[in-house]
């Protein structure tokens, strides 16, 4: 991912290097579903093909001009939903597969605007990739599976936050998600942005060069969870 000659070295990285990010706006609040907007209780199953789950990863260090930010987009989300009276009594839980992570895709990385610009070549994708899988970050041989665990949902003052359990490379970690949900003939969707620290997981941030190249501790974690109920 390095420019020229660091390009081989870059490769190994999680992500690379870059200046501060901005800060994403705080979500504004948006009213809370009525009990009108929701199926019947029971469970429902995650829609897999309606579904996914992005992480955005950004480069920091003095030598962030010769790295890339990263987009990772998973479209195999698994899941069920248990529907309740109301949304306050409803939860869900999720299973992230680890190995089908996809990194950089053109498309993904148009979507998120200009702090992703242009392509990454092939062999900088699939070594990031590597680099994430390995024993050192995600440990996906041994870790297979990111779970998420919703434990409450809050519906107070006009908006939504689930509160969840983060399970990932066999740390667990609490964490507040606000999100917004919408309805239709075939799908409640729930969509929402969080911000999640690595180091608050168990994970070390890639450094390299003592610190000059480096991962932000900061990940954005972006989620669209399709619940199938017709």
């Amino acid at each position: 991912m390095f420019k020229s000659a660091a390009a081989a070295v870059l490769i190994l990285c999680l992500a690379a290097c870059a200046a501060p990010r901005p800060q994403p706006a705080a979500p504004q609040p948006q009213p809370a579903a009525s009990a009108q907007a929701l199926p019947a209780p029971g469970a429902y199953q995650i829609d897999s093909g309606e579904s996914e789950l992005k992480l955005l990863v950004y480069r920091a260090g003095p030598l962030a001009n010769l790295g890339h930010n990263h987009v990772m987009v998973n479209h195999h989300v698994t899941g069920q939903a248990q529907i309740g009276t109301n949304i306050s009594s409803s939860s869900f839980s999720l299973k992230v597969p680890v190995a089908d992570f996809v990194v950089d895709e053109p498309l993904a990385r148009r979507e998120e605007g200009g702090d992703f610009p242009g392509e990454i070549p092939e062999d900088a994708r699939s070594g990031t990739r590597r680099n994430m899988l390995s024993p050192a970050l995600l440990n996906a041989a041994e870790y297979p599976v990111i779970s998420v665990t919703c434990t409450a949902i809050d519906a107070a003052e006009g908006a939504l936050t689930a509160y969840l359990t983060v399970s990932v490379a066999g740390q667990d970690a609490k964490v507040t998600a606000p999100f917004t949900l919408t309805s239709d003939a075939h799908h409640l969707t729930a969509v929402g942005s969080v911000e999640l620290r690595q180091t608050a997981i168990g994970l070390k941030p890639y450094s390299l060069m003592h610190g000059a190249l480096q991962v932000q501790d900061a990940v954005r974690v972006k989620f669209k969870v399709a619940v199938l109920i017709g």
